[in-house]
């Protein structure tokens, strides 16, 4: 099993690269055709990739075709190395899918294109196609790591919305956000990830939506009172600290207007390949709308939700 436990420059998702090719100083990733039947001493073959350990560096040779470069490949990865405890760790996890997107293209540009267009295609379908039974993970926990998880959770967030602009604070890639966009509203999607924002700057515009962007840490949001009719904070409090959630749902309702709505996966146990650092429960979400003083409703559909108005 390899984790990564030194401090390292963040990763870079448009930086110039080998074409075919991401490199940093944890992993190398190439883009290569699937070799059956050669064996490489030391090495772990899966359906999609051959991973190996080169001086301090892990490398990883994928064989994942464009159409299915894709959201979903998050739960490729979990599934085949980090699953069965090749590998560890949420930093080595993110460095390995960027340099699988990235190496995907001559222009990493051109990759992460390709990323956002086949992911919003798949959860407009998942959306509009619900599977008459339900998928694994049940409802009760909320899907994250498949494009069927968390499209039923994308959907029920768009119903929740009050009428006027959003701002959605922990928006990671941006796909809720740039759904909203689609859809015609005024949006801004936040994150405390400068790389993350402007991956977000330069998909947006190639996509032909606007959707404005901030870099902030969600519980210290740079802007007035009241400065969003409804704040999203869609699977970001399984990620933080008690002390920190409690000072983003603090700053999303301070930022809404109107409406606050809160979403997180209701898990057994925090799942670490995907950076969860606690489970969030009912009575948590229950605790954070009660001491707001404000009307509000707790739920579930595909995980647990908070609805605050104003």
């Amino acid at each position: 099993m390899t984790t990564q436990t030194t401090t390292l420059p963040p990763i870079d998702p448009l930086g110039s690269q080998v074409p075919g090719a991401y490199r940093d100083d944890l992993v190398v990733v190439r883009r290569g055709a699937a070799v059956r039947g050669r064996r490489v001493l030391g090495a772990v073959r899966t359906d999609h990739f051959d991973l190996l350990r080169h001086d301090s560096r892990i490398e990883l040779v994928h064989h994942v075709p464009p159409e299915r470069l894709d959201d979903d490949l998050a739960g490729v990865l979990s599934e085949e190395l980090f699953g069965p405890g090749w590998l560890r760790g949420i930093d080595l996890f993110e460095r390995l899918f960027t340099g699988i997107v990235r190496s995907s293209a001559a222009d990493p540009v051109d990759g992460w294109l390709t990323f956002y267009r086949n992911t919003l295609a798949r959860i407009a379908h998942a959306v509009d196609h619900p599977p008459a039974v339900p998928a694994s993970p049940p409802p009760s926990q909320g899907g994250h790591g498949t494009i069927a998880g968390y499209a039923p959770v994308y959907a029920h967030a768009e119903s929740l919305l009050a009428p006027g602009s959003v701002l959605e604070l922990g928006a990671c890639f941006g796909f809720l956000s740039l759904r909203l966009a689609l859809a015609g509203r005024d949006v801004t999607a936040s994150d405390v990830s400068p790389g993350t924002v402007h991956l977000l700057e330069a998909i947006a515009p190639r996509l032909d939506l606007r959707l404005g962007t901030e870099v902030a840490d969600a519980a210290r949001y740079p802007a007035d009172d009241g400065a969003a009719d409804t704040v999203l904070v869609i699977h970001l409090l399984e990620h933080l600290d008690p002390d920190h959630g409690d000072r983003v749902v603090d700053e999303a309702l301070r930022l809404a207007a109107r409406r606050v709505v809160v979403a997180v996966p209701l898990e057994p146990e925090a799942d670490e390949t995907y950076g969860h650092l606690r489970t969030v429960s009912l009575a948590d979400l229950d605790r954070w709308g009660r001491r707001t003083g404000c009307r509000y409703d707790v739920h579930e559909h595909h995980g647990g939700w908070l609805v605050i108005d104003r």
